[in-house]
């Protein structure tokens, strides 16, 4: 998974073990789930789902929904998005159900039972853009219903489970208009247009193959031997599958080049979801990793360019979870429990080492240069550090859906990474250059692998017998030990060394603090009343509470926002500037210059040529 965390600064402007590779053949003679889902008759933005049970041997019988599911960390509770939910005996009699908490139902005289129906809400229209942690679902794991036009089909959030018959294959009939189109990895057995069916050996196989239908709109490639199709939903149709495919398959084939033979899925399917950000749809931002698909979310507002560069990196870290916890993963993972999910202490490996692969793949494959991947890892190494630091990582994986750990979990992209970062300079120097983490995760694949998971307890101990003893001293000490890791040693072994260097800071937005707002009400831009403006905005007298209607004779509202803040990306010091504002009912146009805020921040600089072997393989080996 990977969340966006600019989004939700974003957002405040508007609102103050896995499955198997492919689809298998499920024999019809044994027992098996059938699930039928209605997008056709769809009522009070509920869609109808109606599930036919197996032959039931006790008195009663529970069916669930997840409270979690893998890849999120997060207590969603799906069962809160499921109305009238009713049993059925053969003759059309009710049976007595009983709901004992948000994501079950017991079902009385359970050997009489033959189905149930319920009627499922889509998550998208609940979130409130509150950010991490804040009882939102995130909307790549999100579920959406909006009528002849998208649906999108997590379908954690529209299928459950009897109890004790998970093991059982599932057979998906989705009932469709024809004008709409599923994107997925799985193979639909019928071909109708109006009409497609799909089977699946087991409960959590199913639920790793997301859905979208919406207007036919994708496009597909080969990548040595990979079949990779990309499908886009634009509701204003301002984005197509074809117009980010070229940067999404320069990226891919460069991951698989990277990856080498860790990978074996043949077919894998991206599916973009983009939001208009109205209050009744998605709002947070990011991606969800399935072993052949990835679900992203993005605002439909954004510039292309900006656009495609969130999607190398939320795309790339997706990719790489093929490896771990895909591929590599404890018992946890395995044999995971929807409803009392037991966590790994391994998240450092699951996140972290995946957003590293993420970025040093692109350093590695010449997507990026050697000074934009010091500031990627600068920019970590201080996202770290506003983190809780002597907090073992192990602990906070293991314990990450409560209280304090939860708050932490965003140092998996921060701290997480830089534990991958310095463990594949530690084996490097050890190796002398010839082995780095890569290399361990080629080894811990054969090892392990899809059906074999490893112990969590286990795993420090096999990383070290694998590599060598500095290895397993820094495990100890810095994953699963209190100590904060000194990062800027270990960059020291590559001759990467610290500096501080003056940049500008952000004009509209400054981390997660906007400078403007918008009225939703006419989608103008104001400047944030009673806030204490920087250089930008006292050099051009522009004051809170001003709207902003243009910008160097460019009109902006909301419907264009990240194309102004795209565009001051670009300024430089001093260019000539007017902005068209109204102030207290009259409209001006200031003129004048451009002035950055600017603030001291810690760099990375490789300054040590006697270790430019090293640092050349650690980036390139």
């Amino acid at each position: 998974m990977k969340k966006l965390l600019f989004t939700f600064a974003f957002s405040s402007l508007f609102w103050a073990g896995k499955a198997s590779t492919f689809t298998p053949h499920v024999d019809s003679k044994k027992e098996k789930i059938e699930v039928t889902i209605n997008l056709n008759d769809v009522k009070d933005d509920q869609v109808l789902v109606t599930v036919k049970a197996p032959k039931i041997k006790t008195n009663e019988i529970t069916y669930s929904l997840p409270k979690t599911v893998p890849g999120t960390y997060s207590t969603d509770d799906y069962g809160k998005y499921i109305a009238d939910f009713k049993a059925y005996d053969s003759k059309g009699n009710l049976l007595t159900v009983s709901k004992t908490d948000d994501n079950t139902w017991v079902i009385k005289n359970a050997k009489a039972l033959v189905k149930v129906t319920y009627l499922v809400n889509d998550t998208f229209d609940t979130e409130k853009g509150r950010g991490f942690g804040k009882d939102d679902v995130f909307s790549p794991a999100g579920t959406n219903i909006d009528v002849n036009k998208n649906f999108m089909l997590n379908l954690h959030g529209f299928v459950g489970y009897f109890q004790d018959k998970k093991e059982l294959p599932y057979t998906v009939t989705i009932a469709h208009p024809a004008s709409l189109w599923g994107a997925t990895s799985m193979i639909d057995k019928d071909a109708s247009a109006t009409n497609d069916v799909f089977e699946m050996p087991l409960y959590s196989e199913l639920l790793e193959n997301p859905i979208m239908y919406s207007k036919p709109d994708y496009t597909t490639f080969t990548v040595d031997g990979m079949d990779i199709q990309i499908a886009v939903y634009s509701p204003s149709g301002k984005f197509t599958a074809e117009s980010i495919t070229p940067e999404m398959k320069t990226m891919m084939t460069a991951q698989k080049t990277f990856l080498g033979k860790v990978n074996s899925t043949k077919k894998y399917t991206v599916i973009l979801y983009l939001s208009t950000m109205t209050p009744t749809d998605a709002k947070g931002f990011g991606a969800l990793e399935h072993p052949t698909a990835t679900t992203v979310v993005m605002p439909e507002m954004m510039p292309k360019d900006e656009l495609v560069e969130q999607m190398k990196d939320v795309v790339s870290h997706e990719f790489f979870h093929i490896v771990t916890p895909l591929t590599i993963h404890s018992k946890e993972i395995q044999y995971f429990d929807y409803n009392a999910p037991k966590m790994s202490e391994h998240l450092w490996m699951y996140e972290g080492v995946t957003e590293y692969f993420a970025n040093l793949f692109q350093i590695n494959q010449g997507l990026i240069d050697e000074n934009q991947f010091y500031s990627r890892i600068a920019e970590k190494i201080q996202g770290a550090n506003a983190m809780n630091d002597t907090m073992p990582f192990t602990t906070m994986s293991a314990n990450v859906l409560t209280e304090p750990y939860k708050d932490q979990y965003l140092n998996v992209y921060q701290k997480g990474a830089l534990i991958g970062m310095c463990l594949d300079i530690q084996i490097r120097e050890s190796s002398n250059g010839k082995k780095g983490i890569l290399d361990l995760m080629h080894q811990l694949s054969n090892e392990y692998g899809v059906t074999k998971p490893f112990n969590d307890a286990d795993l420090f101990a096999k990383i070290t017998s694998l590599t060598y003893p500095e290895v397993g001293a820094f495990l100890t000490k810095y994953v699963s030990g209190a100590t904060p890791i000194p990062y800027y040693e270990y960059l020291a072994k590559v001759g990467v060394t610290k500096t501080t260097k003056k940049v500008a800071d952000g004009i509209f937005i400054k981390g997660q603090t906007p400078y403007i707002g918008v009225n939703q009400e006419n989608k103008e831009i104001y400047v944030a009343p009673n806030k204490e403006l920087n250089v930008f905005y006292t050099n051009l007298d522009l004051r809170g509470g001003d709207v902003i209607l243009a910008i160097n004779d460019k009109p902006y509202s909301l419907d264009n926002i990240y194309d102004m803040i795209s565009e001051s990306q670009k300024w430089k010091e001093n260019d000539a500037i007017t902005i068209k504002i109204r102030r207290d009912g009259k409209e001006q146009v200031l003129k004048g210059t451009v002035k950055f805020p600017y603030i001291e921040t810690d760099g990375l600089e490789a300054t040590d040529s006697s270790k430019a072997a090293l640092r050349a393989a650690w980036l390139k080996g």
